[in-house]
């Protein structure tokens, strides 16, 4: 369709319509390849942000304030790998059948949950301080003794690695979008085996007190290390 649109443009009119159409290419790439590339700015605070957005993350925010961590998503410096609402419908899900297995009372509200698992487990997406996608080193999951990305501590210290991909561009090697990836890392004896590696939608979001980026539901549970929500919460009732 643009071919046939410039074929029939003469002169100056054909050298803006070039122009325009060029922008248009640029953005749509922009905005649909690289989610990396934002840096939305947000006038609140890391939990205002969550609130601002109840699609998403209404059940988040909840679990944030049953947990006793507002004044962490509030007033602390941290970067937050936030996991979506989808995540804590199927974890609560896959969780109920265990209870239920067990003879044990299952799941009706967040508040049937020990507070101190929920802050356990959400203090494994927080880290403290600024991270941003530019402050994190490439990562190729082929040749990690070459791009190995970085290792990182959560708040509660978890062991995690963090690196970016470089994606592939017009045939070219590491010249496409980025994308930040956060890997959990089970066995620090073994810190390259058995990852749970999840992917960013966006990332640089910046509210007053921090960074969010936001997490792909990649079928993992709650807490990212496969169990360990599940066992901790079988195990209190």
């Amino acid at each position: 369709m643009k071919n046939y649109m410039l074929k029939y443009l003469k002169g100056p009119l054909f050298i803006v319509v070039c122009f325009v159409l060029g922008l248009a290419s640029c953005s749509k790439d922009d905005y649909y390849r690289d989610g990396g590339k934002a840096q939305a700015k947000f006038n609140g605070d890391i939990l205002q942000f969550l609130e601002s957005k109840p699609r998403e993350f209404d059940s988040v925010a909840q679990i944030i304030k049953i947990a006793g961590l507002e004044d962490v998503f509030k007033k602390e410096n941290i970067t937050f790998f936030a996991p979506n609402d989808r995540v804590i419908k199927e974890t609560i899900k896959t969780l109920n059948p265990y209870l239920y297995a067990l003879y044990k009372d299952t799941i009706k509200n967040f508040n049937d949950i020990n507070p101190e698992i929920w802050r356990k487990f959400m203090l494994r997406y927080v880290f403290k301080g600024e991270i941003k996608l530019a402050d994190v080193p490439q990562i190729d999951l082929a040749v990690l003794p070459i791009y190995p990305g970085q290792n990182y501590l959560s708040y509660e210290g978890a062991v995690y690695n963090m690196g970016v991909i470089y994606n592939e561009a017009n045939g070219v090697k590491y010249m496409g979008y980025r994308q930040l990836i956060l890997s959990y890392v089970p066995d620090v004896s073994k810190p390259k085996d058995n990852w749970v590696i999840n992917y960013m939608s966006s990332s640089d979001i910046q509210p007053n007190n921090g960074v969010v980026h936001t997490l792909i539901y990649n079928g993992t549970w709650f807490g990212i290390d496969d169990m360990g929500f599940i066992n901790d919460v079988v195990r209190s009732k």
